[in-house]
């Protein structure tokens, strides 16, 4: 205690269970000061990918929407790649064709970041989680929309 007053810092007990209790000094407001700067970091984005063929089956494609839809639920990003194999590279309007099904089956989960487009040998799009004020005016349209209708 009288180490403590000395430094001017706080006797803050560490393991109240343990025998005897473990005490530790330090400065206490600045000990909640870090531990609310760790709380309020905004937590960083992952991009997750996802690999595609033109041959792609329609259950396989849900499956793997699913997944995209998990991804960008826990705010990740989601990169399709689209890999043309052999001779596939001549239909390169297929490939364009399904990333434009993944744009629409992902709409409401997602919004385009970077439109398709070629590297190589490869198609890529990358789809990012909608922002709250995003969800929000997409909300309202269809509380719009629907009201309308009526």
């Amino acid at each position: 205690m009288e180490l403590a007053k000395e430094e001017g810092l706080d006797l803050v007990e560490v393991s109240p269970n343990a025998v005897p209790p473990v005490v530790k000094i330090m400065d206490w407001g600045k000990f909640r000061y870090e531990q609310q700067k760790q709380k309020s970091r905004p937590q960083r984005t992952e991009v997750k990918g996802i690999r595609l063929g033109i041959k792609i089956g329609i259950h396989d494609l849900e499956t793997k929407l699913r997944l995209a839809e998990k991804f960008l639920e826990k705010k990740d990003k989601v990169r399709f790649q689209v890999r043309f194999k052999g001779r596939e590279i001549v239909h390169k309007e297929l490939g364009q064709a399904l990333l434009q099904k993944v744009i629409e089956k992902l709409a409401e989960a997602g919004e385009v970041e970077q439109a398709p487009e070629f590297t190589g040998r490869d198609l890529y799009l990358t789809i990012s989680p909608i922002s709250k004020v995003n969800k929000k005016m997409i909300k309202k349209e269809n509380n719009n929309a629907e009201n309308q209708d009526s």
